[in-house]
């Protein structure tokens, strides 16, 4: 079991996320002193007679002043079992590109409905943008189950009707657990209730601390996005040249056959340097510098893979978009495309299909892509990229769009269709005779 889980919170507005992670904090003790009397002060100030947890979470002024979270904020708590990084997201529709921003990373993501008010629009779409960045597990926490007296049928219609759509998304049995709680009081967060005996399953924190999650992608092919040459010219290190970046995907040794893309150009690892001293490995996530066998011309931005299971450096990209931007995407738009540490120049050929995630179904070939939609389009990059399926490899299968003008972010991109919603009859071919 892994000893780090990351998870990413989303909901609806006033679904009470911002209390639910207040709770979690609050309970496992991972509260400092004097933020709890911060936030004591602030709550008698509202003529509240315990903490308002939710303080906890929303520390920005103007997340107090419209009562809603609207930013991405990383929290950082730890029991005994297990250490865990949350991304806490905004749950106003116009920030879902906040929730792509929180969840890419996730290995588990927590999605609030209020018991009151079930599985609605917004409920949907976050389940989409969870399920099109590849986030293998869910749980939906039906909160505030104290305000429909902890009724046992409310609660298993919102669990069905939820769990129906996550399959719809592609979502496998057992990845998907409903749980009933109220943050507000504590039932089922982190201590389990006495007033819902018919719920057998985890608390929220047990399941947490328990669920099997995968691993970084160790035994994935070896991919390595170069973020720096360095190339000290010092009377020490006369000749050195290594390559500084963080290993995307699988493991690297000494001895190893490598390719550098998109040159193509082949040679073996020489040996793995850290500011500590060398290493006679280095896996996913892990930050380094490698020093390779052959003086070759090699530049921030290129990829050195794995020469056996190497992936092709392509100029168009069949991609799924998450579109972030006000400003509309309409075919023959010229962009930006960031693909680990390189920047090209991209033209979007034509837009494939957008996605209903409230009907699961496509609308092919739409004129726009409008903000917080989601859809295919083809995509023409100036210059070949090193790409996997995002299916295949989260962070060599992502990149962003930018644009040119202003260096904004426009999309969120995904090579390849992760939805089984939106492949179509055109991703199918069909087998020969």
């Amino acid at each position: 079991m892994s000893s780090l889980l990351r998870l990413a919170t989303a909901g609806s507005v006033d679904d009470g996320k911002s209390t639910l992670v207040g709770r979690l904090l609050y309970d496992t003790k991972s509260v400092l002193a004097d933020q709890l009397d911060a936030v004591t002060r602030a709550s008698v100030d509202r003529g509240l007679s315990t903490p308002d947890l939710s303080l906890l979470v929303d520390g920005l002024r103007s997340e107090r002043e419209q009562g809603i979270t609207i930013d991405v904020a990383y929290r950082y708590f730890a029991t005994p079992k297990r250490s865990f990084v949350l991304a806490d997201t905004p749950g106003h529709v116009q920030y879902t590109r906040n929730t792509v921003t929180g969840a890419s990373t996730a290995q588990l993501a927590v999605l609030l409905v209020d018991a009151r008010k079930g599985v609605i629009e917004q409920t949907r779409r976050h389940a989409a943008v969870l399920a099109l960045l590849g986030v293998p597990r869910l749980v939906l926490a039906v909160n505030k189950v104290d305000l429909v007296d902890y009724d046992e049928e409310t609660f298993r219609v919102i669990a069905k009707e939820f769990t129906d759509h996550a399959t719809s998304l592609g979502y496998a049995e057992g990845s998907v657990l409903a749980i009933p709680v109220s943050a507000l009081v504590g039932d089922n967060v982190v201590e389990r209730s006495a007033h819902t005996p018919w719920y057998a399953g985890p608390t929220l924190l047990e399941h947490l601390e328990t669920v099997p999650v995968a691993p970084d992608p160790h035994d994935a092919p070896f991919r390595f996005p170069v973020q720096y040459v360095i190339r000290p010219r010092t009377p020490e290190y006369p000749d050195y040249r290594g390559y500084a970046g963080q290993v995307a995907a699988g493991t690297v040794r000494p001895g190893d056959e490598v390719v550098v893309l998109p040159a193509g150009l082949r040679t073996t690892v020489e040996r793995i340097d850290t500011p500590d001293g060398e290493l006679p490995e280095a896996a996913a996530g892990r930050s380094v510098t490698l020093v390779l066998a052959d003086d070759l011309d090699i530049a921030r931005g290129d990829v050195i893979a794995a020469a056996g299971s190497a992936p092709v450096a392509t100029d168009e990209l069949d991609a799924t978009l998450a579109w972030l931007s006000e400003k509309p995407l309409r075919p023959g738009a010229r962009v930006l495309v960031k693909h680990g540490a390189r920047t090209v120049q991209a033209f979007v050929d034509e837009l494939v299909s957008r996605f209903d995630e409230q009907k699961l179904s496509t609308v092919d070939y739409p004129e726009t892509l409008q903000l917080n939609e989601i859809g295919r389009a083809k995509v023409r990059v100036a210059e070949p990229l090193p790409v996997d399926e995002y299916e295949v490899s989260r962070r060599t299968g992502a990149f962003l769009v930018i644009d040119p003008a202003d260096g904004t972010t426009l999309a969120a991109g995904m090579v390849g269709a992760p939805l089984p919603v939106l492949r179509s009859d055109r991703d199918v071919v069909s087998p020969g005779p």
